[in-house]
């Protein structure tokens, strides 16, 4: 009867700059769309270059060598008799676009522009790349001469236009465009586009994908159609991972999903479907003909079919329930990929951990235990390109890994650095988690190294600084807090580059950091300590969220030594002991629980409060808690932390991207590092209200 079509979408793990890797990605991917029957396939937003490339976009060798890429897709055999579209940018009279190029048998149909660009959070790209903003608009394009040899074309239609196959009509969007409140897809289906194609660069947060899902069947339940949707996966060589989630929806219902996180390079996932299904659902909720548009899509038409004429016994594929991660499943699973494919790409031999024993750095461990399940439950599964990835960052060409413990103790240092403010309750901590992770752990003592440094200082200055217990001033203490601090970081480091060596093994461990998302924000760690790392899996996550993975820890993976790390009060352990226990906690330092920090970072980033409007939305939101006065001086003592410790943030070591309130200086959050710290008229507004609250009070009680 001709109207099922089998329509193909993928994730695929691009690496910025990329062209050889990123191109047998797309090959492959194409590939087994045509094995599974698909005669349409969707890729990622600007798969062919990566869509991390960042300031490379300036460059014209970055334009230059992705025609050169989808000149080798014009000519494979593998491209034939199925219509691809891919991304890659484009200048068109002198403008930069992120482009979908769609072609046939070595034959370009059309370009299709984006217009509408993601700008906000960490998303930068107006920096680069200018929206098409001109309306079923189609202008030609002037092919460069290197695809005219392949094509026999001189021009191609550029802009804002539509595919017409023979038996169906295909429009796409570009990422952001499904998140905007005039998306294409609804002046596109009100002129008889059936199948939205979606092509994505999205990153994870903790908590995102069902905005996603929820966004694309509510494109297709208000409007009817077929809804594919394409996504990178991976790290591409910054601080966020692509989260996948290709998938397939129709009429308001999704019929295939593919993995949020893989080790997969690539995952292609193919749907058949029927067009009249749309056609009859449009019929009964939607009548085009009654809306006033202004101008109807331009189409390119293709003399090709999506169809076959005898289908009647191709099965359809049926709507399913989405299949959701928990945040704890999420944490296990996203950090751990990206940090594989760090590893991976950066051609160490694997991650060294200062392990203190406490909720962090314990949280850091459970990432990379995660990672080598993953990577062992890969090979099992057959996946030859994570097995050569094992063997070439082991050295062991012969290596099968099946035991995740086996493989942490080839993949994984930990080292517990003491001093005498330790206890014996973390450093049996670390050393318990160590073993039933199966990490290579060892027990480094810092005292050595500390006093050497400070008799540096004495020698110079005749002086010698003392704890505060001991009749030592505020600054005296922290200057020492910050000797230890510091001196973990320099043995860390060596320790990183060395420890192969020492064991008769090629290459050099990176180092990983252990601070979360709410110490960035306050400030509340040593700069250039353990937190100064290579790279830190879970600095966009908070601590409320780190303690609820470290319980599914404990029952996914059985870490039962993760029960006293959660028992125990988070602290620092840089201040002298009390008979022998810890009398630092972090939450005393800071003068706030970490609950109430994840609360005001929310507000500060998330709902854009300065210091006033953070008060004042706090008082009702702990009225029950707090009294106006208290809430004002949580706020401004918040206030004072934060913008005092603004300037570590330049420095903070490259972090995993989690959150929405992180405070990441580098793209996401960017702020001044030299504030008025007494934030006089901010500060006074406040004061005011709660004079004003106590006032209201006085003259009620009389």
């Amino acid at each position: 009867m001709g109207r099922k079509v089998t329509l193909a979408t993928c994730s695929l793990n691009q690496w910025a700059l990329d062209f050889d890797g990123n191109l047998t990605r797309i090959l492959k991917s194409i590939e087994v769309a045509k094995s599974r029957g698909a005669k349409y396939r969707l890729g990622p937003e600007l798969e062919i270059c990566g869509y991390g490339c960042a300031d490379h976009f300036y460059e014209s060798d970055t334009l230059l060598h992705s025609f050169e890429v989808l000149r080798k897709l014009l000519e494979s055999p593998i491209t034939q008799d199925i219509i691809c579209d891919v991304g890659m940018p484009i200048m068109h009279h002198n403008v930069r676009y992120i482009c979908r190029v769609l072609f046939l048998n070595r034959r370009i149909l059309l370009i299709r522009p984006k217009m509408v660009m993601a700008n906000c959070g960490l998303h930068r790209e107006m920096r680069w790349f200018s929206p098409w903003n001109q309306l079923r608009q189609v202008e030609e394009y002037f092919l460069p001469r290197m695809i005219q040899e392949v094509t026999g074309q001189d021009t191609v239609p550029f802009g804002d236009c539509v595919l017409s196959t023979k038996d169906t009509c295909i429009g796409s969007e570009i990422c952001q465009e499904l998140w905007s409140p005039r998306s294409p897809h609804i002046q596109m289906s009100l002129d008889g586009v059936e199948i939205f194609t979606n092509s994505s660069a999205s990153h994870h947060e903790l908590r995102k994908a069902d905005q996603r899902v929820n966004l694309i069947k509510s494109a297709t339940a208000k409007c009817g159609g077929i809804y594919l949707y394409s996504n990178q996966r991976g790290c591409d060589g910054d601080r966020v991972y692509y989260d996948g989630c290709a998938m397939v929806a129709i009429n308001g219902d999704v019929v295939v999903q593919g993995a949020q996180f893989s080790l997969n390079d690539v995952e292609v996932i193919t749907a058949t479907l029927d067009l009249e299904d749309v056609r009859s659902y449009r019929g009964e909720r939607c009548h085009p003909h009654m809306e006033n548009e202004p101008k109807p899509c331009h189409r390119v038409k293709v003399d090709f079919s999506l169809s076959t004429g005898d289908d009647i016994y191709l099965p359809t594929h049926q709507p399913i329930t989405w299949n959701y991660h928990t945040p704890e499943e999420e944490i296990s699973l996203g950090p751990a990929s990206w940090l594989w494919d760090y590893l991976r790409r950066s051609g160490q031999g694997g991650f060294l951990l200062p392990l203190s024993g406490g909720v962090d750095s314990s949280s850091t461990a459970c990432i990379v235990h995660s990672m080598c399940v993953q990577i062992c439950q890969a090979v099992q599964d057959n996946n030859s390109q994570v097995l050569e990835d094992v063997r070439r960052v082991t050295g062991d060409a012969s290596y099968y890994p099946q035991d995740p413990r086996e493989l942490c103790g080839r993949l994984f240092t930990t080292c517990y650095m003491s001093s005498e403010n330790s206890s014996v309750d973390t450093c049996t901590r670390a050393k318990e988690l160590a073993h039933q992770i199966g990490s290579t752990h060892m027990n480094i003592n810092i005292d050595m190294a500390v006093k050497g440094i400070l008799g540096i200082f004495s020698v110079v200055t005749g002086k010698w600084p003392q704890f505060r217990v001991n009749g030592g001033s505020p600054r005296e203490n922290l200057a020492l807090q910050n000797v230890q601090a510091r001196v973990r970081m320099v043995l860390a480091y060596l320790f990183a580059q060395l420890s192969l060596w020492a064991r008769g093994k090629p290459g050099g461990l990176l180092v990983l950091g252990s601070a979360n998302v709410d110490e960035s924000l306050t400030g509340y760690f040593t700069k250039y300590d353990c937190s100064s790392a290579d790279i830190n899996p879970i600095g966009g996550i908070s601590k409320t969220d780190l303690k609820s993975f470290l319980l599914y820890c404990v029952e996914q993976f059985q870490l039962t030594a993760l029960k006293g790390v959660l028992s125990a009060p988070p602290t620092a352990e840089l201040e002298p002991l009390t008979d022998g226990q810890v009398s630092q906690t972090d939450e005393a330092d800071m003068g706030m629980t970490y609950s109430e920090l994840s609360v005001i970072g929310r507000l500060r980033k998330m709902s854009k409060c300065g210091p006033f409007s953070m008060f004042c939305k706090l008082i009702h939101m702990w009225r029950d808690a707090l009294s106006p006065a208290e809430v004002a001086q949580k706020v401004k003592h918040f206030f004072r932390m934060y913008s005092v410790n603004r300037h570590k943030m330049t420095t903070v070591t490259p972090a995993y991207h989690a959150e929405s309130y992180s405070p990441d200086d580098n793209r996401f959050d960017l702020r001044p590092f030299l504030y008025n710290t007494r934030w006089t008229w901010q500060f006074r507004c406040i004061d005011d209200q709660v004079g004003r609250k106590h006032r209201w009070t006085v003259e009620l009680k009389q």
